[in-house]
């Protein structure tokens, strides 16, 4: 009898330890539960703070970025002074043997023009009148690559000459802005739309496209379709970018953002039929260049010439046989020395390892040695 009653009461204290047992692993387990869920949030919250931390950084370079682009440092070109003018025989893209490899050619003519901020090239005709097809092709090839992005279809309708454009690589000049992007000044093309007045009868507004969400107001009219280049009445980036309300500036200068906010504003493009024209069809005021300087393989060392001054200047290149033939087919020049028609003439690789330099690669290399003459 005793000896149940101590096996009862022995059963009683072994189910009663092994129930607090189980309770208190029950009470862990919840304990760990607890602390994983505390730490699982503690570590979403984290992560949330980290994501809007990334988030605010993020727009934070937006914000810093578009202050950048509106007002970028440029590298090379910096400067009021003129840029160079260039010459380039038109009878190069035809020694091209496929239109891919003509358009490309004339892309790297446009690199080059862009590098050194050339302000003028010329497209001349050095074989009596036999590659005038060659030089209205590269003529239109290198405006196209001038011109803005946002400006094209408005400018150029479809044509053949422009079919591999698309290959090229861009230019990317100061004025080829994105529609986030701001300058004080911006090119532009004249609206189809009508002229506008203000309310109460005032000035009547051109309308310019300048590739942003609101057209530009100029107090002028304007004809349509004309490319021309615009001053913001405001500088600002946010005044310029807004999507909402009147824009408003006026019509300037393509050589005005160089002169007052030294930004290179892209080149103009002519062509001439003769080497002799190149000279004698001088755009600018005086209608003559300063300095004038014709590159051969003949030429003395370019290194010898010092920095000059000067206000408009003019570099020539040849085409496959040298400003020599140029000058041969051009019938308005008694001149028989090539070499009496610069100021300059000049070698710029004395050192070549190969037999002929290719034009584009002509072009690079002067430019490049030249560069200390350009930049004075």
């Amino acid at each position: 009898m005793d000896s149940s009653k101590h096996s009862d009461s022995t059963s009683e204290t072994t189910n009663s330890k092994s129930w607090h047992f189980k309770k208190q692993m029950k009470a862990q387990k919840q304990q760990k539960l607890l602390e994983q869920i505390v730490k699982k949030r503690t570590n979403q919250g984290n992560q949330c703070d980290a994501v809007n931390s990334k988030k605010r950084t993020k727009l934070e370079a937006q914000l810093s970025s578009v202050e950048d682009r509106a007002y970028p440092t440029l590298a090379i070109g910096g400067t009021k002074s003129p840029g160079p003018a260039m010459a380039v025989a038109g009878s190069i893209i035809d020694n091209a043997q496929t239109p891919q490899l003509k358009a490309y050619l004339a892309g790297q003519v446009a690199r080059a023009a862009a590098i050194f901020c050339v302000d003028e090239i010329i497209i001349y005709d050095d074989t009596g009148g036999h590659a005038l097809v060659g030089c209205e092709q590269m003529a239109r090839i290198l405006q196209f690559l001038e011109c803005p992005q946002y400006l094209r279809k408005l400018l150029f309708p479809i044509h053949p000459d422009l079919q591999f454009a698309g290959i090229i690589p861009p230019l990317d000049l100061p004025h080829h802005l994105r529609r986030n992007e701001a300058l004080p000044y911006r090119e532009g093309v004249v609206s189809s739309r009508k002229p506008v007045k203000e309310f109460g009868g005032g000035k009547s507004y051109s309308l310019v496209n300048v590739g942003l969400d609101r057209d530009c107001r100029v107090p002028k009219k304007l004809p349509e379709g004309v490319r021309v280049t615009i001053k913001f009445d405001d500088s600002s980036p946010t005044y310029i970018l807004k999507s909402k309300g009147k824009l408003k500036g006026t019509a300037v200068s393509p050589r005005e953002p160089k002169k007052e906010a030294n930004l290179y504003w892209g080149y103009s493009v002519r062509i001439a039929k003769s080497l002799s024209k190149v000279f004698s069809e001088c755009p600018f005021p005086g209608g003559s260049y300063d300095v004038t300087v014709g590159t051969s393989e003949k030429g003395f060392e370019s290194r010898s010439m010092k920095p000059k001054a000067f206000n408009n200047m003019l570099i020539v290149f040849g085409g496959v046989q040298g400003l020599e033939y140029a000058l041969e087919n051009d019938e308005e020049v008694e001149e028989n020395d090539v070499r009496k028609l610069f100021h300059y003439y000049v070698n710029t690789c004395p050192t070549q390892g190969s037999r002929t330099i290719r034009s584009e690669e002509a072009i690079l290399i002067s430019m490049s040695a030249l560069s200390h003459f350009i930049n004075k």
